[in-house]
């Protein structure tokens, strides 16, 4: 039998740990190695060459988006699943967009898990039957739409001006966004200033209520 080898990159060890244990139970897959940082993941995937990488959106250093993104480009025999705390519209649309061929919400991990990892590894898509039908339903519409969008709005944003929007939408400010990202503070403020110009915004508020708007944010969740 084939087995597959499975990259886990998550920075909560008992999470890391929970994982694996599922994973134990089906002989088709095993653990590989594990990371707790994005550039840690970046470093072990091209080590291994993984047949599928685990990994969560929010990483130390370097986010799940972006380490899909980078690896897509070097591993293409490489699969990917997104498992998040995330169930909102656009994270999930950005991780397929990345090239993720599944997704799953944290709390589905027991149930969801080794289905996901069965489909993906015979090259299907799987999308957490937890999800809402209205979150599906969102990135249906989405994807017909998405031609339509205007040079404005949020599809013309780089994977960067995206990242760095929703990290300020959630309430962090530049330095707080410049440290999570290894960058400067004042590249920050630059993709800040490329990003409300290409969304027409005038202020941070603005674009809380954009992000709000999008499903980017919970608007109660942040104000709370």
């Amino acid at each position: 039998m084939d087995t597959k080898k499975i990259l886990i990159v998550d920075d909560h060890p008992l999470f890391r740990e929970g994982l694996k244990t599922i994973i134990k139970r089906d002989p088709r897959f095993e653990v590989a190695g594990e990371a707790g940082d994005g550039p840690q993941g970046l470093k072990k995937a091209t080590e291994l060459a993984p047949d599928i990488v685990l990994a969560d959106i929010s990483l130390p250093g370097m986010d799940g988006i972006r380490l899909i993104s980078e690896l897509k480009a070097l591993l293409p025999r490489t699969r990917f699943i997104i498992i998040s705390m995330h169930a909102q519209a656009d994270y999930i649309a950005e991780a397929f967009q990345a090239g993720a061929s599944g997704y799953i919400v944290k709390e589905s991990a027991v149930e969801g898990l080794l289905p996901a990892l069965a489909s993906v590894a015979g090259g299907r898509p799987f999308l957490d039957s937890a999800l809402s039908s209205e979150v599906i339903e969102r990135l249906v519409r989405d994807k017909e739409t998405a031609g339509q969008r205007g040079p404005s709005g949020y599809g013309s944003l780089t994977p960067r001006e995206q990242e760095v929007m929703r990290l300020l939408a959630e309430g962090l400010s530049a330095r707080e966004v410049a440290a999570k990202l290894s960058v400067s503070p004042k590249t920050v403020e630059n993709h800040r200033a490329n990003l409300m110009r290409k969304l027409g915004l005038q202020n941070s508020v603005e674009l809380v209520r954009f992000a709000a708007r999008i499903g980017l944010i919970d608007l109660e969740t942040w104000a709370g």
